[in-house]
């Protein structure tokens, strides 16, 4: 089953996710404030992994840190590294374009108070587990915060002790994937410095060195 197939704007399998999102489309009716699709290249090197829409994000845009203050870091530093095709990313419609590399959330609603339970994380699991699935080898996936690292290890079905979350870390967690670990770019991490521009700069530097590695280096 394809991702395309799986995945749905329309989906309304959490009760308290589906209650929240109505409410918000009464209040702003402006707003996408549906389950947030991917965004980016279809066969990509890199998955980016965050956790979940930001109410005045890609809830508002429908596009994944689009408009929002996480996307600042974000969206800068993929084109820095030569993942996007300019530095902003302020509406769906603004031109961005992503190359070799595609961006999700672990729970593609908007959650009240952004904190999903442990339901629904479980619950949209299903989406993520087809998106990995349709990897290539080799891909690297990068987990933004410790809720997106479990729900990437949840959906390769491998123990999460196996596997501990570290700013900077980076697992080999099967035979297909490596997946390196970064705080989350929120405003709190950035504001408090828990996550710096040259931190998150790190990161991003070791995987484009794995994506380009040579071929025979495996």
């Amino acid at each position: 089953m394809s991702t395309a197939e799986l995945f749905s704007t329309a989906c309304t399998r959490c009760p308290r996710l589906s209650a929240h999102l109505a409410a918000v489309r009464a209040e702003y009716p402006d707003y996408h404030a549906r389950p947030v699709a991917p965004f980016g290249a279809p066969d990509p090197g890199l998955l980016i992994v965050g956790l979940a829409p930001g109410m005045h994000g890609a809830n508002r845009t429908g596009r994944p840190f689009t408009g929002d203050y996480a996307g600042v870091l974000l969206y800068d530093t993929l084109h820095r590294y030569g993942f996007g095709s300019q530095a902003v990313a302020v509406t769906a419609n603004d031109g961005l374009v992503l190359m070799g590399c595609r961006i999700t959330n672990a729970v593609k609603c908007l959650p009240p108070g952004n904190k999903p339970l442990p339901v629904e994380i479980r619950e949209c699991n299903d989406y993520l587990r087809a998106e990995l699935k349709a990897l290539q080898p080799g891909t690297a996936i990068l987990a933004l915060g410790t809720v997106a690292h479990q729900a990437v290890l949840r959906a390769r079905d491998v123990r999460l002790a196996d596997f501990p979350f570290a700013h900077g870390a980076s697992h080999d967690i099967d035979e297909r994937t490596r997946l390196f670990d970064s705080y989350h770019c929120s405003r709190y991490n950035t504001n408090t410095r828990r996550l710096t521009p040259d931190m998150f700069h790190g990161v991003f530097a070791a995987i484009r060195h794995y994506i380009d590695r040579p071929a025979a280096a495996g």
